[in-house]
């Protein structure tokens, strides 16, 4: 008699986004299982204006802004008071910008804000899923809006988790994240995407991916992350729900 309504989900996860955002939110919710809520608070970022415009490349300022108080430690403290299992910080480039160490002081930071519910971050996610693989080699995928220095931070970042960053560029693809295409975005990474790779990963949680990474995957023969599948897996790992009812989202979710 009664329609599905939303309420009796095992699992609520919630996840930290800019405010102009709509990409984590989306990519969650298309992979989320029919047992898992999705729940998002908007931080300010200073380089989206309304309607999500940007401009072609963002600026460093804003995005080590968006990580500093008080935005982000008022966003979680709001978020924290919701009935959650488990936090995602949204956010890739910020964590470039800062390196892991301020990662991780960030992840403490707002972890005491949350009355116990653990917080997990995307770039985190995505070293500890390259090592679960055994990867030693990694290509990094990333946004038409990342600009050189972006680049070469996130180069920075996997290297300094023990990589050989063997790739680490922006797709050539328009600087609006309305106007990317997955088919685009496949193209791209399969005639680009270096042979010596063992893994691919598509940063940008911003950036419309989740979508590919089963072709991509089938095509490269080689495992496919992306910033939104990661923090999704994470998010789960963190609550305690187990991965194995995500499919068709890449080979990922097959790991423990």
């Amino acid at each position: 008699m009664w329609h599905v309504d939303g309420w009796d989900v095992t699992w609520r996860l919630g996840v930290l986004t800019p405010h102009a955002d709509v990409g984590p939110e989306s990519e969650l919710r298309a992979m989320a299982p029919a047992d898992v809520g999705i729940h998002a608070a908007r931080v300010p970022f200073g380089a989206m204006g309304p309607g999500g415009v940007m401009d072609p490349t963002i600026p460093l300022a804003p995005v080590r802004a968006f990580v500093e108080p008080p935005g982000i430690d008022d966003a979680v403290a709001l978020l924290g008071a919701a009935p959650l299992s488990a936090i995602g910080f949204g956010f890739t480039s910020s964590a470039y910008v800062v390196g892991a160490r301020g990662e991780a002081a960030m992840v403490e930071r707002l972890s005491a804000r949350t009355d116990g519910i653990p917080v997990v971050t995307t770039c985190a996610a995505a070293a500890t899923a390259l090592r679960a693989f055994g990867v030693e080699r990694v290509a990094a995928v990333h946004p038409p809006w990342f600009d050189v220095a972006l680049n070469e931070l996130g180069h920075d970042y996997y290297r300094a988790a023990g990589f050989d960053v063997v790739l680490a560029a922006s797709c050539p693809l328009p600087s609006d994240q309305r106007s990317i295409r997955p088919g685009d975005l496949h193209s791209w990474a399969v005639r680009t995407v270096p042979d010596t790779a063992d893994a691919v990963v598509i940063g940008g949680n911003g950036f419309r991916a989740v979508g590919v990474i089963d072709a991509l995957e089938a095509q490269l023969g080689r495992p496919v992350l992306t910033a939104n599948q990661v923090l999704l897996w994470a998010m789960l790992s963190a609550a305690g729900a187990g991965p194995g009812t995500v499919t068709g989202y890449g080979r990922l979710f097959d790991l423990r």
